[in-house]
């Protein structure tokens, strides 16, 4: 199996999605990320001491009377005290499922010597699109847009935020802050978590053109291609990070403005159908080729199941008379016991490399970071009795 690994392999389990582009290489130059050392804590300092301390300071000196409104506020800490650091120590996850999904394919032996060849030449294009500076402008570009169309339709007269009404709305000291660079950053890690997830989209698409040596009756149910189940784990950061600050804003429509909480029935639903989609997503273009798969070994191990029945049929049924003890000691029966095993395996083989913990798992990202919603209308004490009902 491993004659078909040619030497490159080892820049495969190099690969990273995370580990190139401006952003990350500015974090090197700032000394926050070393050499295979990610640092994650004084990353998440950093970013604290940028978008969330200078809100307070901003507040105390400005308008001290409004600091009560600053740490009441859910929509700011949704931002920079959930969502910023999940989307931050998500970078570990998606290089580490990314590199095992490619380890794998080597060490599983699922591509011959000439596919290899292609796998390396689509991760020299996959690095080439994660080191351009243009996806990241891109994105930057795109918040300064949403900035200037969107932000006083986003903003209220929340005491430390700004004051006025209408048109005539006024952003406070700290509301410039939280606009210009609060707002900004989570915007621009959230963009930034899509953009590599698209690359691993790419690579997935790549992937699922070569040549695969996939097995129809292989354990795992998908061809051999289970282990890709593990892979939507690495969008769960994004979803739940997403999740928190739309939740965040949601509840404060409760609380503030009077906005009834099923009426995020609609949005919320719509917002786990975009999750399930982006973190499906790669695993779906495996599809056809295990389809195709699976149906060509229903019908080619159907035909080695009707020549094996029917010379067990004519040995021991037809011609078997006077040798009944004689089979149980016998190779045909266990034979055929254990090929029907395979066939019904061949049988139940799933298309989709996804499982259940895979579903629940992208479900969680998005039901968990919705309690704090649900919470402001309905008490604790009356969720917990539900969920234990539920489990009865």
């Amino acid at each position: 199996m491993n004659s078909t690994i040619d030497p490159s392999i080892a820049e495969e389990r190099d690969l990273s999605l995370i580990r190139g582009g401006p952003f990350y290489r500015a974090q090197q130059a700032a000394r926050l990320i070393r050499p295979n050392e990610w640092n994650h804590v004084r990353r998440l300092a950093f970013a604290l001491a940028l978008g969330w301390v200078p809100l307070v300071l901003i507040t105390v000196f400005s308008q001290p009377e409004a600091l009560m409104s600053l740490l009441r506020d859910y929509r700011v800490h949704s931002r920079m005290l959930i969502a910023v650091p999940v989307l931050l120590f998500g970078d570990l996850l998606l290089e580490k499922r990314f590199r095992m999904v490619v380890a794998q394919f080597a060490r599983a032996g699922l591509l011959d010597s000439s596919d290899i060849a292609k796998m390396d030449d689509t991760i020299r294009w996959i690095q080439r699109l994660r080191d351009s500076v243009i996806p990241e402008l891109t994105i930057l570009f795109l918040i300064l847009i949403h900035g200037v169309i969107a932000f006083k339709i986003q903003v209220d007269t929340t005491a430390w935020l700004a004051h006025g009404t209408g048109s005539e709305i006024q952003l406070t000291w700290a509301g410039w802050y939280a606009v210009v660079v609060s707002a900004s950053m989570f915007q621009f890690l959230l963009g930034l978590a899509l953009w590599k997830w698209l690359l691993w989209t790419l690579f997935a698409f790549r992937l699922s053109l070569l040549n695969l040596r996939l097995a129809p009756t292989h354990p795992d149910g998908h061809g051999g291609l289970g282990f890709l189940a593990l892979t939507p784990i690495a969008f769960t950061p994004t979803a739940f990070a997403a999740t928190a600050v739309i939740a965040g804003t949601w509840r404060h429509e409760i609380l503030h403005h009077g906005a009834n909480l099923m009426s995020f029935k609609l949005p919320a639903i719509v917002l786990a159908v975009i999750v399930a989609l982006l973190a499906l997503a790669p695993l779906l273009f495996f599809i056809p080729r295990l389809a195709a798969v699976r149906h060509d070994g229903i019908l080619d191990y159907g035909l080695l199941a009707q020549i094996q029945v029917r010379a067990f049929h004519e040995k021991w049924i037809l011609h078997g008379a006077g040798h009944e003890t004689e089979f149980p000691a016998s190779a045909e029966g266990r034979t055929l016991s254990g090929f029907g095993q395979s066939y019904q395996r061949l049988v139940r083989m799933n298309p989709f490399p996804a499982d259940k913990g895979t579903l629940v798992t992208l479900a969680l990202s998005v039901a968990v970071p919705l309690l704090p919603l649900i919470l402001s209308v309905i008490p604790i004490a009356t969720v917990l009795k539900l969920l234990l009902k539920a489990l009865r």
